[in-house]
């Protein structure tokens, strides 16, 4: 198999100009129908890199697109986000009719510039999400989404003034609470593969802390832990923080203390050697973290068991 090259797209012309659409109407943002789009022939070939951002709800793609090994089949509509430098490919099914309706927010970070959401869109954990946990929105949700592009394409389309990337940079920022507030919802209302994901991880540390290796191999890291559920870093983290109010790093402490205190009531291994054990390389590490989770020193601990 050909590897796939990557492309990257530096202005919202080249983008413009990449779809078969005509050149936008302001250089830094763009609301795009999606029914207008053109796929190039060779689109499955391409990795590509925005140089910006790419709000979209789409349905009736008849494509599948994918986030490194992750895939996700855009049979439903949904709303997913982009940000700058993510590494995403579009898979075209083969001899497949398009009826694709929808939207395409693109925003240059430059349009950002002397406002307040320059960093604060940093802020919002979506954009580091996986394709395949995009945002499924209610018909009531789409409609109110689609209102808010609807005052940004108005707003941009009609002379620009001083007050315009103000009003349209407001915009912008409802637009990411709504989708922050739907994402929330989504988070309680899957609650049967959310549960599943919960259980997995918890099932995931369990068999990582009691694995004899696990010395050898260190602690466990987020990344790592993410990876083995198939989620994002951040999807897992908000997930969790949502579900149990803590996030991933909080929920490997949590494990490990749970596997200190075992240890330290039913052996007589020392300190230093259950730190080991639990992957520290230095003990006073170990027994830092230790008593700032359980406000007592190991060695306390055990002594509260004999």
């Amino acid at each position: 198999m050909t590897k796939a090259k990557t492309q990257r797209v530096k202005t919202l012309t080249e983008f413009h100009r990449l779809r078969g659409l005509p050149k936008p109407e302001h250089p830094l943002i763009s609301v795009i129908d999606y029914s207008k789009i053109v796929r190039p022939p060779e689109i499955s070939q391409v990795n590509w890199v925005l140089d910006f951002y790419n709000i979209s709800l789409k349905r009736g793609i008849n494509a599948k697109m994918k986030y490194g090994q992750q895939e996700y089949d855009f049979d439903e509509g949904v709303m997913f986000f982009i940000a700058p430098n993510q590494v995403f490919r579009i898979e075209a099914e083969p001899g497949a009719t398009t009826d694709q309706s929808g939207w395409m927010l693109l925003i240059h970070p430059d349009f950002f510039w002397n406002t307040g959401l320059a960093k604060s869109v940093r802020q919002y954990e979506f954009f580091d999400y996986s394709v395949n946990e995009a945002l499924f929105v209610s018909e009531k949700e789409e409609t109110m989404i689609h209102q808010i592009i609807q005052n940004i394409r108005l707003e941009y389309h009609s002379n620009i003034d001083k007050f315009s990337k103000q009003i349209i940079v407001s915009h912008i920022e409802t637009l990411l609470s709504y989708a922050e507030r739907f994402y929330n919802r989504q988070f309680i209302t899957r609650e049967k593969s959310n549960h599943q994901i919960l259980n997995r991880l918890e099932k995931l540390l369990s068999d990582y802390f009691d694995h004899e290796k696990v010395s050898a191999k260190g602690l466990p890291v987020v990344q790592d832990i993410a990876f083995a559920l198939n989620v994002s870093p951040k999807y897992l983290s908000t997930l969790l923080k949502v579900l149990t109010g803590k996030n991933t790093q909080q929920h490997i402490h949590e494990k490990l203390i749970e596997k200190a205190k075992e240890k330290l009531s039913t052996t007589h291994l020392s300190v230093s050697e259950i730190a080991y054990d639990l992957g520290f390389e230095h003990p006073q590490s170990f027994s830092k973290l230790f008593k700032t989770k359980t406000r007592q020193s190991p060695l306390e601990f055990r002594a509260s068991f004999n």
